[in-house]
């Protein structure tokens, strides 16, 4: 019986579209992602390290990030609680945000892309850095249903 029922959801769901997620629009565009390390310089100054990625594809709400590690330093990039600072390089300049790891795979069986891919909740943005990313991605072509 859960298989009928899971089979009829799986049909309504075609028929009238997936409404669990915001549209993710594919698009492949630069970014960096920082962590602030928890050591300080000599001068007292907060190190930053980074590693440089490029997006599978966005929405609204989040973006699917692909990175060549899963690590920056000996910080694993995601984990409970972790957050993520990201500079992405739209064409009309770059936004900051900041966002949270939802999940990750390894894209060693990809057949274009490798390394792994994060898939991230954006938690936070400047309300102009939003208005930019928001007409964008406005901007971007639909997939045809």
């Amino acid at each position: 019986m859960p298989e009928l029922a899971r089979s009829i959801v799986s049909r309504l769901r075609q028929l009238v579209g997936d409404r669990r997620h915001s549209k993710r629009l594919k698009v492949r565009l630069p970014f960096s992602l920082s962590l602030a390390s928890l050591t300080r310089n000599l001068n007292g100054t907060k190190r930053v390290n980074s590693v440089e990625g490029h997006t599978l594809d966005l929405s609204p709400n989040g973006l699917a990030l692909v990175v060549p590690a899963i690590t920056l330093g000996e910080h694993h990039l995601v984990g409970e609680n972790r957050s993520l600072s990201i500079k992405l390089e739209l064409p009309g300049g770059p936004v900051e945000m900041q966002v949270m790891p939802v999940r990750y795979q390894s894209l060693d069986e990809h057949e274009t892309e490798t390394g792994y891919l994060i898939a991230t909740r954006i938690v936070s943005m400047s309300d102009e850095d939003r208005a930019k990313f928001v007409n964008y991605s406005s901007t971007l072509p639909r997939a045809k249903a």
